[in-house]
């Protein structure tokens, strides 16, 4: 008689370990039925710009990418010059881990960092860096500001944030970038429309992420600018991102776009962060770091509870964020029951 293998202990390190959802593995099926055109001149690809144009509330343009990282990097290679500066928080995605991509796209452009309070960008310090040595041909010269929607610490610029800095970005001559790599997070916790949270606040391109909420592989840069595309398509197909059978990508998208798909697992996945860090408040020696906004929260844990539930398989990112802080992400595909299984041996451990 075989023993049935105990179940796994459900991973928490990032909303990348979560599997791709259904409606999205029954699209691509679909999409391979038969031959379609190639290089994103296909029906699913045009039906996707068309989604995203009606989901802004304005005509744009869209490039599929299959990776976070050629998003951002591509969005900002058409907002600076190679001697320019992209002015973002040092907590950001692309100072901390796109491995230089953001440098090597633009061709030599320098991230300069402004900082403030929650991973978020202060107005104050960004008005000093926009304008610090201007027209100075020794030093690099400030061209746009990135900005993490949702942030890296979990945190989310309100609407009237996006807007002040869009705003400094206008008087400063500045392009706009958003790192939306959770922005389904951030729309589904603000109840915001996504036009309100971008273009209408001053944000010229959108890296507009899907693969952490339930997409194999597909990020669409999403420009307010349809001027920017002619330039941005040759720097796609330069970089290698043209993916030849592109309607693999864009079914996807579809896929996460029809039904409001995107909004459904994001709003999943916050309430379970909601779920999880309630559980976690009340175990003893146990202290939430800040408060929790969308899909992610940091926690200091003692380390006897730490030790402990990554013995038994639990799995999520320890030290990057101060002794004793793991940060826990929860995603589309996260249950009750792996929520509460964890607060139960926390609980147990304490």
């Amino acid at each position: 008689m075989t023993d049935t293998p105990a179940p796994r202990p459900p991973g928490f390190g990032s909303d990348n370990v979560a599997g791709i959802s259904p409606a999205i593995l029954e699209a691509l099926a679909a999409a391979n039925e038969g031959p379609m055109p190639s290089y994103g001149a296909d029906e699913i690809s045009a039906r996707v710009e068309a989604r995203l144009s009606a989901l802004f509330e304005r005509e744009v343009s869209v490039l599929l990418v299959s990776t976070g990282t050629a998003a951002n990097a591509l969005a900002l290679s058409v907002l600076t010059p190679p001697w320019g500066a992209v002015l973002c928080h040092p907590d950001s995605h692309i100072e901390n881990d796109e491995c230089g991509a953001p440098e090597f796209f633009t061709g030599g452009a320098k991230l300069v960092h402004v900082h403030g309070a929650n991973a978020k960008i202060d107005p104050q310090a960004l008005t000093q860096a926009a304008h610090r040595d201007r027209g100075d041909v020794h030093c690099v010269q400030p061209a746009c500001v990135s900005i993490t929607q949702a942030t890296e610490r979990g945190t989310l610029y309100s609407v009237d944030e996006t807007a002040a800095i869009g705003a400094l970005c206008r008087e400063a001559g500045l392009g706009l970038h958003m790192d939306g790599a959770r922005f389904a997070n951030a729309v589904a916790a603000l109840g915001a429309s996504p036009a309100e949270m971008t273009w209408k606040a001053g944000v010229d391109i959108l890296s507009f992420g899907a693969t952490k909420n339930g997409a194999l592989g597909v990020e669409a840069i999403v420009l307010f600018d349809p001027a920017r595309a002619g330039e941005l398509a040759f720097r796609r197909k330069r970089a290698g991102h043209l993916s030849s059978k592109m309607r693999f990508l864009a079914a996807q998208m579809d896929a996460y776009l029809d039904g409001d798909l995107w909004l459904a697992n994001a709003r999943h996945a916050n309430a379970m962060a909601a779920r999880l860090a309630a559980g976690l408040a009340g175990i003893a020696g146990v202290e939430i770091q800040g408060v929790v906004e969308a899909n992610m929260l940091f926690v200091r844990l003692p380390a006897p509870i730490c030790e402990g539930l990554l013995a038994q398989g639990f799995r999520f990112y320890t030290a990057r964020w101060g002794a004793g802080v793991a940060r826990l992400v929860t995603s589309f595909a996260t249950s009750e029951s792996d929520v509460d299984r964890l607060v139960a041996a926390a609980r147990a451990l304490g």
